[in-house]
């Protein structure tokens, strides 16, 4: 076993070759407008993997026995079109290998490489974005790809869901599809949001998730907290329900600020991370089980057809 593997897995599930899962670490913080510090985000959330329990009471399993990767980090910062196209290539390029690909950040804006990837290697894809801000500005800061245009890309080329919005600027209204938008204010009324959001999805569905969508309470450790935000059981709620109902083809997890005198929030992050897995894959046959079957792989369905190009 080595401290260098995502939550000190031995070594035999950590390889590349055999694993499923890959996690790809993006510690950037170019564009953020008021906290800095998410380009220390990856660093925190792995020391807290390797404090965590691996047996997941809620599913019986032990996710990391299907393998998880831990990729090099993406370390491009020059310019936040040179990350987003660093993100880019990295996530595109473990696809291809028929991995899981999930990323940790960082701020938000990576996700703009994340999201461009999967939107071009599947087919008919939703974006599922858990958020408190809109991040749905065209342009900010002198640039398209800051952290406030996280998803305007999506909005414009994908099927964008946005669950727990409760901060916006008015250039921002409208620009996504009001009937795909589900306000923290709302949410707290209604009964059958989890379903409501669910169900505006397809099949293919990637999910990012900024850490500010939790209410400070639970997770105060974010670039810019917001208050009114969703709490720890009913986000597993809503995404065990979106796991089991729809394809989810890989995701994100970014705005993780960390505070050396608060750690909770690293756990937080670490388990909410092993949590989605244990999600995916708890019904997923490991190699030499019944039911397996290696023609039929998870990350194969609604892929579009494979490219020769490296793009």
């Amino acid at each position: 076993m080595t401290n260098s593997n995502y939550a000190g897995i031995p070594d035999e599930y950590a390889g590349l070759e055999n694993a499923s899962i890959v996690l790809i670490p993006v510690p950037y913080d170019g564009t953020s407008t008021w906290q800095k510090g998410a380009d220390r985000g990856p660093s925190a959330f792995l020391d807290a993997s390797r404090n965590m329990e691996l047996y997941d009471i809620e599913t019986d399993s032990e996710i990391y026995h299907h393998g998880i990767h831990l990729a090099p980090s993406i370390t491009e910062n020059s310019s936040p079109e040179k990350m987003v196209k660093a993100v880019h290539a990295a996530t595109k390029k473990f696809i291809k290998k028929n991995k899981f690909v999930t990323l940790f950040g960082g701020e938000h804006s990576i996700s703009i490489g994340s999201i461009r990837a999967f939107s071009e290697m599947y087919e008919n894809l939703s974006v599922l974005q858990i958020d408190a801000h809109a991040d749905l500005r065209k342009e900010y800061g002198g640039s398209t790809c800051n952290h406030a245009c996280a998803v305007y890309e999506a909005s414009q080329n994908a099927n964008l869901i946005q669950v727990g919005i409760r901060s916006m600027d008015s250039i921002e209204v409208g620009v996504n599809d009001e009937e795909k938008v589900f306000y923290a204010h709302e949410m707290i009324t209604d009964d059958y949001w989890l379903e409501k959001a669910t169900e505006a999805l397809t099949e293919n569905v990637f999910i990012t998730i900024d850490l500010d969508a939790f209410d400070p309470s639970i997770c105060p450790s974010t670039g810019t907290p917001e208050p009114g935000g969703l709490l720890w059981y009913e986000t597993l709620e809503f995404l065990k329900m979106v796991f089991a109902e729809k394809n989810v083809v890989g995701f994100d997890i970014v705005e993780l600020c960390p505070n050396p005198a608060e750690k909770s929030s690293d756990f937080l992050a670490a388990k909410l991370y092993y949590k989605m897995l244990s999600y995916k894959f708890k019904h997923i046959a490991l190699e030499g089980e019944s039911g397996y079957d290696a023609d039929k792989s998870f990350a194969r369905v609604g892929l579009k057809k494979m490219k020769d190009t490296a793009n």
